[in-house]
């Protein structure tokens, strides 16, 4: 069996709705911290919203959550069809987050299955 040294997540939930957005930055730092590569796909109207900055009010803080992510060195990606479907630009994206386009994500699926690495929805 392949040693898994990279994790794909999913999160294609609301922000502010549901634990899927902590609990994927959660695990997005815990797989981070034993050293394996981390990719977070944020896809669909709603889980995309996690991607735009300026998230101040609310609670929790998930701008803070995601900077110590990326700060960590998680990778993330903003569905690019979601966010044209809400409008969201890529100058409101929090700085270190760019767009994939779908064709890429399906690619994404592939390559992690082939590999027998981990993917994760939430």
């Amino acid at each position: 069996m392949t040693k898994v040294k990279k994790v794909l997540l999913l999160l294609k939930n609301m922000v502010y709705e549901s634990t899927s957005p902590q609990e994927t930055l959660k695990f997005a730092k815990y797989y981070k911290s034993k050293g394996l590569d981390v990719l977070v796909i944020l896809w669909g109207p709603m889980g995309v919203l996690l991607a735009k900055k300026d998230k101040s009010r609310g609670s929790p803080k998930y701008d803070i959550m995601m900077q110590e992510c990326i700060d960590m060195g998680v990778e993330f990606k903003c569905c690019q069809l979601a966010s044209d479907m809400i409008g969201l630009k890529e100058d409101e994206l929090i700085p270190g987050i760019g767009f994939i386009h779908s064709k890429d994500i399906a690619e994404l699926f592939l390559e992690y299955r082939e590999e027998n690495q981990l993917i994760i929805s939430l």
